[in-house]
Order: C-alpha cells, then sequence, then structure tokens
C-alpha cells in the first residue's frame, strides 16, 4: 500500500477482550483536536463482546476501519497488521485500553513536522479501571538516545507518534511481549531522533489481567530483547538490565 504524506495520521489500536474499556479508548482518539486521522482496530480474535462493539462504533464515524483477524497474534503480530494497512505518513499507537488528552497528536505534530524528530513520546498518567488518574505522572526527558533508552525504556506504546515515511515502513520485532521496547531500540540504533513532551497526553490504564501486569513475565522479555535483538555481551546487558529493574521499582514506589 502506499502511503500518502500530509497532515493526516493513521492510528492503530490493537484489541484484545478489552469491550470494557474500548469504547473510551475510541472516543478518546475521535476526540482529537487534530481531527485528521484514521483509527485501524484491530481485533485480535476477542473472546469477549469486542467484536461486536468496534463494528458499532465504525458505522457511527467513517474514520473508523476494523481488522477482524482470524487467530489471535499478539502485540506485534496485531501493530504491525495495522502498520501495514495504514494509509498515512503518520503513525501513532495506541491499546485499546488506554486513553489519549484531546491535544496529543496536534502537539506530537508540531515537533515531527518542524523536521528535527522522526519520533515524539509523552509523559504518562496512570489511571483506574474506571479511568481515574492515580499515582505520580512518569515523567519523560525531552530527547532520548540509544544508550540512554537501553537503561531506561521510558518510551510508552500508547505514546508514540512517528513519522513512519521517514523511518522506512519497517516493522515490530516478533516477539510476544516488549516488542515495543525492542522496536524504539532499533528505530535509535539506525539513527531516529526521539523526542519527548513532558505532560501527560497519554493515560495508561492498569487492570488486572493487562498483559504488561505480569512483571516478572516482562523481566524475562526484556532479558531477552537485550540477548536476542540488540545482542548485547553479558557485560552490557547486565547493568542495563539492572538500571530497567530499579527504575521499574521506582515507579511502583510512586504508585
Amino acid at each position: 500500500m502506499s502511503i500518502m504524506k500530509g497532515n493526516e495520521v493513521s492510528v492503530i489500536m490493537p484489541a484484545y477482550n478489552v469491550a470494557g474499556y474500548i469504547e473510551s479508548a475510541v472516543r478518546s482518539v475521535l476526540r482529537q483536536s487534530h481531527a485528521d486521522l484514521e483509527l485501524i482496530i484491530i481485533n485480535d480474535c476477542s473472546t469477549d463482546g469486542t467484536a461486536l462493539l468496534v463494528d458499532k462504533l465504525s458505522v457511527e464515524d467513517s474514520r473508523i476501519r476494523v481488522i477482524h483477524s482470524n487467530k489471535n497474534l499478539g502485540g506485534a503480530g496485531a501493530r504491525n497488521l495495522g502498520l501495514a494497512s495504514a494509509s498515512y505518513c503518520y503513525v501513532a499507537f495506541i491499546d485499546g485500553d488506554d486513553l489519549w488528552h484531546e491535544e496529543k497528536l496536534a502537539r506530537q505534530l508540531t515537533i515531527l513536522q518542524r523536521g528535527d524528530a522522526q519520533l515524539v513520546y509523552t509523559a504518562i498518567q496512570k489511571v483506574d479501571f474506571s479511568g481515574l488518574p492515580f499515582g505520580q505522572v512518569q515523567n519523560v526527558s525531552p530527547e532520548v538516545d540509544y544508550k540512554t533508552l537501553l537503561g531506561d525504556p521510558l518510551i510508552a506504546c500508547s505514546s508514540v507518534l512517528l513519522d513512519y515515511g521517514a523511518v522506512g515502513r519497517c516493522r515490530m520485532p516478533d516477539i510476544r511481549k516488549r516488542q515495543d521496547f525492542a522496536f524504539w531500540l532499533k528505530l535509535l540504533r539506525s539513527g531516529v531522533v526521539a523526542k519527548g513532551i513532558d505532560m501527560p497526553l497519554t493515560y495508561y490504564r492498569v487492570r488486572p489481567g493487562s498483559l504488561s501486569s505480569n512483571k516478572l513475565s516482562a523481566a524475562l522479555y526484556t532479558w531477552r530483547v537485550y540477548r536476542d535483538f540488540e545482542r548485547l555481551p553479558l557485560w552490557r546487558a547486565i547493568p542495563n538490565f539492572v538500571s530497567y529493574a530499579f527504575r521499574g521499582f521506582r515507579k511502583r514506589l510512586n504508585r
């Protein structure tokens, strides 16, 4: 598919068993002050009411496109399916249970269109199952390079807006968890410039049973990213993993 260059944004939303949350996630995208967008929802073989709900929402707004996968692809597979279907140069990601501030895309586009970055991320505010904020804002630095990101994986997937045309239309690594972390590392290693907006424009929902709630499993996949994808020797992997674990522990103390 040829990708059109302009101000439009393709928003990719993987959705697996998020019937209780996805309508609010969708509406936070559709309420963006930057309204020139398409929302590609990948129903990843959900077994609850997600499929029916997203079909209903797509009838209400022509900007929504739904793709129903006939098998469970996982986060990487679902996002890659969305990337393959994206119509526009700018691409954003949001999970089916997260939320956006209405100015998120507009503020990020301002930075991308200046031409001095190809990836823009934001600070994060955690919200509970009902969407109420709690805990401290997860602040971000104004810029992050490859070396820093290795030990401080501060880029949240739902916070990213990417100049997808500029980075070569590559795909996320095929790994069940932490594929977004591996993707950002791959991009930064290739020379992509990543800049941050230290404002909580992305709301990350913490809920029981979510894919990222198993911290031990996430840690094991982070180690796998270091060793299998970045091919770091032990003397580099171990201190970066310790830094990652320490930062994660500190975030949990600030909940």
